[in-house]
């Protein structure tokens, strides 16, 4: 477990990022686990210990990636307490369901924040780690809003939108470098998130997807399974 490979995962404390966690520990991954809350990242942590045949090598680290200090942070500390980093995964997100008339200046610097420039400052730092080692994985969690946003998600889905953008990059500048980017899309996936937006009268939950859906294509997209995809936008329909 101490050499086993090292990956970062925002939004660690639920959903998507939760099970990703549960799937790389059980593959003998070392786990920096990103959240802005310490107990939803500890409970993550309870999962890993409860389920994985041995103990993980993790790190816990609190961080609002809105703020470029604190994530920049996160790939520092990460580096520093392993040495390298060999995956990092942007699933933390935030999706405001608001229409286009009530749209204002806080809302779409928040979306944009929390989808697409936390990834950003992530990806930024974490690239010169990736040149030196001639290897990286990066795996951006878009939504399939980013090409066919719902009603209401003027701002989530140009953020997405910007996300993809974001991997398109990686892949001409990381091609020759090792680097894998990849970029996930899926439709409406049962989480906290979707339930306060959308209720199950609205969307009954066999029309979404299984968190544990989405995190084993991530965790594919890692663990070198679907590398004929790299660099496209790999979408999971709703049921």
């Amino acid at each position: 477990m101490d050499d086993g490979p090292v990956t970062i995962v925002t939004g660690a404390g639920s959903g998507v990022g939760r099970e990703v966690c549960l799937m790389l520990a059980g593959a003998g991954h070392r786990l920096t686990l990103v959240g802005r809350t310490e107990t939803r990242l500890e409970e993550t942590l309870a999962s890993i210990a409860r389920t994985a045949a041995a103990p993980a090598a993790t790190l816990v680290l609190p961080a609002d990636i809105t703020d470029a200090e604190q994530a920049r942070s996160v790939i520092d500390v990460t580096h520093q307490q392993w040495g390298r980093v060999d995956a990092l995964v942007n699933n933390a997100g935030v999706a405001p369901l608001v229409p286009i008339a009530d749209t204002d200046e806080d809302l779409l610097f928040r979306t944009f924040a929390v989808n697409a420039f936390g990834a950003a400052y992530l990806i930024a730092r974490a690239w010169p780690i990736f040149l030196r080692q001639r290897a990286g994985c990066i795996v951006n969690v878009s939504s399939q809003a980013a090409w066919d946003p719902f009603p209401g998600f003027f701002a989530y889905g140009a953020a997405k939108a910007a996300l993809e953008s974001f991997t398109r990059s990686a892949l001409n500048e990381g091609r020759d470098h090792g680097i894998r980017p990849f970029n996930i899309a899926p439709g409406a996936i049962e989480t906290e998130m979707l339930r306060k937006l959308i209720p199950e009268e609205q969307l009954p939950r066999d029309r979404t997807l299984a968190p544990g859906d989405v995190a084993r294509v991530i965790c594919d997209c890692i663990l070198g399974r679907r590398d004929a995809e790299i660099g496209t936008t790999i979408r999971l329909s709703s049921p």
